[in-house]
């Protein structure tokens, strides 16, 4: 090749290089949340898709990521196995997401990891949930039980004077998962588990448990329902059966607990977040979200904070690498921390994140005192090979 022909080889090379960078920078960034607004997660999704929501707005105010606007995909996976796949399918492939993020129940984030895995898209899952959920493109940053437990069952037994705990759960991975690490737990104390009951995702009706306590009578009952509808329908009939035991919930939001209303007094939970952390990053948190929403907002809770929390995480691991590549993003995800409302959250732990957690009782209009506080919870051995 002459001189000249080499030049103008270069220069279209850089002409094409300068078009396409061009092009990609013009181009938003496609968040991907697939979310139960339909089943068994429709009383909390709705704050998720807020929380998604509020964070895009912010970062899009701002300038967005590496100068890219970012857009939310929002689709109904219907809190289950069989609809995750449609919404992973569809947000995957005909609304080309760059990342999935969002809070899911489990029988929908196991039916979409090979879909991830598939097509090679970083996945950060937000919903507390019972741990040992290991993918080369998956991260979390919601609590898991070496998080969770402890706190409820040690002011149990310590404060409480409880010895005999009647566990029921919803019968699919959440539900066994967790409730399997509580009776360990509860038998390694020296406590006994009198009764492990479960019902399917959708049950309505637990007249049948309830009185299976009622014979057993524990001290206390822990719980470890799927998030939303069947925490509400168990509280409602465990109150109205006139049952006195403790009560710790693993899967009750503040936001669940409020539409319970007086049902939900009472109730220990263990949350990475609660509105009444008192921070300034909290308090900033809550007047923004408040000011966005207004009339419409939905209370902030633990399901749909660390969704607000991932997003800027994935903002902070695309700026580090510099692309939204999902090799080099992964590798960033391990490296990037964010400080917000549940104070500085990073996924270093192998995929997971070490977390404060607040020991919280439900107080007659739906709000959480908060009890006890530990902080920085490690998650334990969650993914020791990745």
């Amino acid at each position: 090749m002459n001189i000249s022909k080499k030049v103008a080889a270069m220069a279209g090379a850089a002409c094409l290089s300068a078009i396409t960078s061009s092009a990609t920078a013009s181009e938003p960034i496609i968040i991907g949340v697939p979310t139960g607004l339909s089943g068994a997660n429709s009383t909390v999704a709705p704050a998720v898709v807020q929380s998604s929501e509020l964070a895009v707005a912010e970062i899009n105010d701002s300038g967005g990521i590496l100068g890219r606007q970012v857009v939310l995909e929002i689709a109904d996976d219907g809190s289950g196995a069989s609809g995750a796949q449609r919404a992973f399918d569809d947000l995957i492939s005909n609304r080309n997401a760059d990342a999935i993020i969002t809070m899911e129940t489990s029988a929908a984030r196991n039916a979409g990891i090979p879909i991830v895995e598939r097509h090679q898209v970083p996945y950060i899952y937000t919903s507390l949930y019972e741990g040992r959920s290991c993918s080369p493109y998956l991260y979390a940053n919601g609590a898991v039980p070496e998080q969770m437990v402890g706190p409820i069952v040690d002011y149990f037994m310590d404060e409480e004077g409880s010895e005999r705990f009647f566990l029921v759960g919803s019968d699919y991975a959440f539900g066994r998962g967790m409730l399997e690490f509580t009776r360990s737990y509860i038998e390694e104390r020296g406590g006994e588990v009198v009764a492990e009951e479960y019902q399917p995702m959708d049950a309505t009706d637990w007249t049948s448990i309830i009185s299976q306590m009622r014979r057993n009578n524990p001290d206390a009952v822990i719980m470890s329902t799927a998030g939303g509808a069947p925490n509400v329908t168990l509280q409602r009939q465990y109150k109205a059966a006139g049952m006195q035991a403790l009560v710790g919930n693993l899967s009750v939001d503040e936001l669940t607990a409020q539409s319970m209303g007086e049902d939900a007094e009472g109730i220990y939970i263990s949350a990475s977040y609660l509105t009444a952390i008192d921070s300034a990053a909290n308090r900033d948190f809550l007047e923004r979200i408040e000011t966005h929403f207004g009339s419409d907002l939905r209370t902030p809770n633990d399901l749909s904070v660390p969704q607000y929390d991932a997003i800027y995480l994935y903002k902070a691991a695309v700026e580090m690498a510099g692309t939204t590549d999902a090799d080099a993003v992964i590798e960033a995800l391990a490296e990037v921390s964010y400080d917000g409302p549940r104070g500085t959250v990073q996924m270093n732990a192998q995929r997971h994140a070490p977390l404060t957690t607040h020991l919280g009782r439900v107080q007659g209009d739906g709000s959480v005192e908060v009890v006890e506080i530990f902080e920085g919870v490690d998650p334990g051995e969650q993914c020791p090979t990745s």
